[in-house]
């Protein structure tokens, strides 16, 4: 399926392009910055988490570092648990409102974020972005599968999860540009004018055939037991776990990273303000490289060998995930600023998997569950992963504190992190051999 032509120009009333609505072209682009903006959103929190905890905890909290990285569970726990509702809603309703209903709300919370002057008052927004970016996490990925064959789902869902990297990255180099000038409080602004933007957007876009590009047709709503069979697919219950303990180590490590070598990898006498934001920019900066190079890589790369190799997705996802593993572990120990380059080689290799493990999902289950199928894959990788693992490394670093070692030792939950690296590995590598006949069953799995 070929690359259709950017449509030519409607009348300068509308302001936008003939056809935009239901061009495959514009809606990756929508759908990617819709992804972008939803990562900068979520890792500003991350650059400017020491100034929020310094403005809540004025005269210090032994449990400051476990309520900050509640803040983060309390995120993904609302997002993981509301995905399922809009994955059933997103099986049988329009799509696009069910993701431009969710880009308002995460928008407008993240606003409001920027406005809370107490710990609570954040908790509570931030609970409220993950409740809008569950409406659109599960959803997004179903639109595009109906838009691209198979043959092609790797390379376009590295394109749209490129944004984790990348917009992680700008999260942190906006967060840090922020804190550096003025007040925490403006980074949660920068989202709001662009999310409502394309919010709207999404009002005016087409919904695709569903299991058109699956060559399916008369998708019918799937039962209970359609559902549930989902469980019963070797390829999609060994891609999930590995994506659990994918997710548990880079949340862990992206929530906590800049603070780790900020604050106990750097002497104390040069902790200030300009340092801190210098950490996050230049983590950003490997963050947006490696990341966006080997997101791109991985997905084409699994796309080219997938004649050769039938598991090629799981291989270049595993091979990846368990080379990444020694440059993470020697990065703990390493002496700054050569850690930074073991920093970068260790996210290139883990983010080789993105693309690949999505459209894992995407080409073993069938479209009438496909949106359920991606929103269970949120919830167990959530629950199980990034949910916990900041408040783990949090309460780890707490629990570690001591007269003699007042900041406790951050680098014991980063060992735990490289444990679930090596997990997800294997678990991939595992799973190539099922891939094969998974997707070949996928069409037929449920009827029609």
């Amino acid at each position: 399926m070929s690359n259709p032509s950017v449509p030519s120009p409607s009348p300068a009333s509308s302001g936008l392009p003939q056809g935009f609505g239901s061009s495959p072209r514009f809606a990756v682009g929508l759908l990617l910055a819709i992804n972008l903006f939803n990562y900068i959103d979520r890792y500003v929190l991350a650059a400017v988490q020491t100034k929020i905890e310094a403005e809540f905890f004025p005269n210090g909290d032994p449990n400051a570092a476990a309520k900050m990285g509640l803040l983060a569970t309390a995120f993904l726990v609302s997002y993981m648990v509301v995905s399922p509702l809009f994955g059933w809603l997103a099986d049988r309703g329009r799509r696009w409102l069910i993701v431009a209903v969710g880009v308002l709300l995460w928008s407008l919370a993240s606003g409001g974020s920027g406005l809370a002057t107490v710990w609570i008052a954040m908790l509570v927004m931030r609970i409220f972005v993950g409740i809008g970016e569950a409406a659109y996490g599960p959803t997004a990925p179903t639109l595009l599968s109906d838009l691209f064959p198979v043959e092609r789902r790797g390379a376009i869902l590295a394109w749209f999860y490129v944004a984790i990297p990348v917009g992680s990255a700008l999260g942190y180099l906006l967060g840090g540009t922020v804190i550096k000038y003025t007040s925490w409080h403006y980074a949660f602004f920068l989202t709001l004018p662009p999310g409502i933007l394309l919010g709207v957007l999404c009002l005016f876009m087409k919904e695709p055939k569903r299991g058109g590009a699956d060559g399916v047709n008369g998708v019918r709503h799937a039962s209970l037991a359609d559902y549930l069979s989902l469980a019963k697919i070797p390829s999609y219950v060994l891609c999930v776990l590995g994506m659990t303990a994918f997710t548990f180590a880079v949340g862990g490590m992206s929530f906590w990273m800049p603070t780790y070598l900020h604050r106990f990898r750097t002497p104390e006498a040069l902790q200030t303000d300009a340092h801190l934001a210098s950490v996050n920019t230049l983590f950003g900066g490997i963050t947006v490289v490696a990341g966006l190079a080997a997101t791109l890589l991985g997905g084409w790369l699994a796309d080219r060998l997938r004649a050769r190799f039938s598991g090629s997705y799981f291989l270049v996802s595993g091979v990846g995930m368990l080379l990444g593993f020694p440059f993470f572990i020697a990065s703990l120990y390493v002496p700054l600023p050569w850690a930074y380059a073991l920093i970068f080689a260790a996210i290139f290799l883990l983010f080789l998997s993105t693309g690949p493990t999505n459209a894992i999902i995407a080409n073993v289950t069938h479209p009438s569950v496909r949106a359920t199928a991606f929103a269970a894959c949120i919830f167990i990788i959530h629950a199980l992963g990034d949910a916990i693992s900041p408040l783990i490394i949090g309460a780890i670093t707490d629990a570690t504190k001591s007269a003699t070692n007042p900041k406790g030792d951050m680098t014991l939950g980063f060992l735990l992190v490289g444990a679930m690296i090596v997990l997800s590995g294997v678990l991939w590598i595992w799973g190539a051999k099922h891939l094969k006949r998974d997707t070949e069953e996928a069409p037929g799995r449920v009827g029609t």
